[in-house]
């Protein structure tokens, strides 16, 4: 990660109704420095286990593929509870990942949530767990794999354009909901 406008991909999923039970779409935003340099898309299953492995395979085919430097993600699951295996994310694609929230989840409810109500719960359960703690580092909340904490905050403030989120996840985020909706709204 020592190349100053080496390529950053951000996913982010896009807005879903609470009935839907199908796939939803989730959108990846390369960027170079803070330019939009292209744009992935790939879907995953509502509350399913495919999101792990629908990235690596968008990534995997994707033209950027030899370029990019490092995963962002806009939370650790899409589509609900489709949650992602960081660790193995970054195995497979020998990139570093890290997940990006605005503030510290409520992982007590998230447990609860997924025990109670989701197939596959303590699994997905336990991949969260797995990702370790959510750190504190430039403004926003993040759990990193394969990326040290310095070097997560310097790539985080590098992207940090328009407002503490990093700018590929503000711009996968209003892709996806304009894509879906018509026009994009609420921010990341």
């Amino acid at each position: 990660m020592s190349k100053p406008h080496a390529h950053v991909v951000g996913f982010d999923d896009a807005p879903f109704d609470r009935r839907h039970r199908g796939d939803v779409l989730v959108v990846g935003a390369v960027f170079s420095g803070t330019r939009l340099d292209g744009v992935l898309s790939t879907k995953v299953r509502r509350d399913g286990v495919n999101a792990t492995s629908r990235l690596v395979a968008c990534l995997a085919d994707s033209r950027y593929r030899g370029h990019l430097q490092a995963i962002l993600l806009q939370g650790i699951a899409f589509a609900g509870f489709n949650v992602v295996d960081i660790h193995a994310l970054h195995r497979d694609t020998g990139l570093p990942v890290l997940v990006v929230a605005r503030r510290r989840p409520d992982l007590p409810a998230i447990r609860r949530a997924l025990l109670e109500r989701v197939p596959g719960g303590a699994r997905k359960w336990r991949l969260i767990e797995a990702a370790g703690p959510m750190e504190a580092v430039a403004g926003v909340h993040v759990q990193r794999c394969g990326i040290t904490p310095d070097a997560a905050r310097r790539l985080i403030e590098r992207l940090q354009s328009n407002g503490l989120l990093p700018e590929p996840l503000r711009v996968a985020h209003m892709i996806a909901g304009g894509v879906t909706t018509g026009e994009s709204r609420h921010r990341a």
